[in-house]
């Protein structure tokens, strides 16, 4: 038996053990920090979630042995700062992913997306839809699955982002207008069914495609600090749009909330494929565009990309410049409309919208402005969406949920 004494003062063991049972509740609000940037070093995690600089140090090395994070506990001090710098945290690049999936009117693509909102790896966009949801939900997954083989990573759940309303909980593809997919498809069940038919662990998850990118730009984007986020896109057909209230989607009831494709900008406008005329998702998408600036889609490449080619290439010609601004018109009266209703503090545009609030900022905001009960004195932000594949990270968001509320719970099964 050795003589010498235990260097740690008596009790310092259960000191220890006392102090992470205390900040195991912490464990998922501490991750949510650190996935969405606003936990950069030790020192803020501690102020953020309101616990002592011990207890945050227990919680962020808890989580980093759960392979979660890694903590720099040598980090260099800034130029002209005093003291001793705080540990950084980060998520850990070689750490857990989820498997993603976006399907839309052109194609679909599957990703791996890790914490942070950071893709991993992915797989080219197919460009053809099948119209039996199951063939083509089978092949995204197929696709992930050989993803996670090649990179041999751990996966702990997976997200699907479609271009339709999906009701909650039961995740039927509520209408899929613009694929040939049968209305109240169950996306959700055939998704899960696929995902562990391929191996593929972990809880699944579908939710509208820009429900998807909303969360994602909130977390990791444009959005990232807003309160009451209106996001407003146009992928490749139609308009949708989605609310994140304090971190979390707003989906109404049954997951149907935010429907403002269907928005009546022009009544006596387009036919829409929901029964009405004039709706936004008829008169402010890729193909609206196309049609009011005389051009005939052409088979090369998504609406989307020929829409914003148009737009990048021919403005200065004046019909098409005319037809871009109709476009913005259109939207802006749209924008207002849910201005007035929803009073959000910031609204963000994807797709299409992006390009025209890129390409007439001015003419867009002043639309909102003038039709808004606000008007110029309280004007909302309109930002441009800033991440690539939004809806894919968003769908990925939805699987890393479980992980973000219950670490524990989540990474051992339970």
């Amino acid at each position: 038996m050795s003589g010498k004494a235990d260097p740690r003062p008596a009790g310092a063991g259960t000191t220890s053990r006392a102090r992470l049972d205390r900040g195991r509740g912490a464990l998922g609000p501490a991750l949510e920090l650190v996935h969405t940037g606003r936990a950069p070093t030790r020192a803020v995690l501690t102020a953020e979630l309101g616990v002592t600089r011990a207890t945050a140090g227990a919680v962020a090395a808890e989580l980093e042995a759960l392979g979660l994070i890694r903590v720099d506990a040598r980090p260099g001090a800034a130029a002209g700062s005093q003291g001793r710098p705080s540990h950084r945290l980060e998520v850990a690049a070689d750490g857990p992913v989820v498997l993603a999936a976006q399907v839309h009117a052109d194609g679909f693509r599957a990703a791996l997306v890790g914490l942070g909102g950071r893709i991993v790896a992915t797989t080219p966009s197919c460009e053809a839809v099948d119209a039996d949801p199951a063939k083509v939900l089978g092949a995204a997954v197929e696709a992930g699955a050989d993803l996670l083989r090649r990179t041999g990573r751990r996966c702990v759940g997976a997200g699907l982002a479609v271009p339709s309303a999906v009701t909650a909980p039961e995740g039927l593809a509520l209408n899929p207008l613009h694929l040939a997919w049968p209305v109240g498809a169950p996306v959700r069940e055939i998704f899960a069914e696929r995902v562990r038919a391929a191996g593929v662990e972990g809880p699944a998850f579908a939710a509208n495609d820009v429900n998807a990118a909303a969360l994602a730009e909130h977390r990791h984007g444009a959005g990232r600090g807003a309160r009451d986020l209106l996001c407003v896109a146009t992928g490749h057909r139609g308009v949708g749009g989605a609310l994140v209230l304090d971190g979390r989607l707003h989906t109404g009831s049954s997951g149907l909330a935010l429907e403002v494709g269907h928005l009546t900008v022009s009544p006596e406008g387009r036919p829409c494929h929901c029964g009405s005329r004039g709706c936004l998702d008829v008169e402010a998408d890729p193909l609206a565009l196309l049609i009011t600036a005389g051009r005939e889609p052409g088979p090369e490449g998504s609406l989307l990309q020929q829409a914003n080619e148009l737009i990048r290439e021919e403005y200065a010609d004046p019909v098409v410049r005319a037809a871009a601004e109709t476009l913005i018109d259109r939207l802006g009266l749209g924008l207002a409309g849910l201005v007035n209703i929803l009073n959000p503090d910031r609204i963000i545009l994807g797709g299409l919208h992006r390009t025209l609030l890129d390409t007439d900022p001015h003419r867009l905001r002043a639309v909102v402005a003038d039709r808004s009960l606000w008007g110029r004195s309280g004007g909302v932000p309109i930002l441009a969406c800033s991440l690539d594949h939004n809806s894919l990270v968003g769908a990925a968001e939805l699987a890393w949920q479980p992980v973000l509320d219950d670490p524990l719970a989540a990474l051992s099964g339970r």
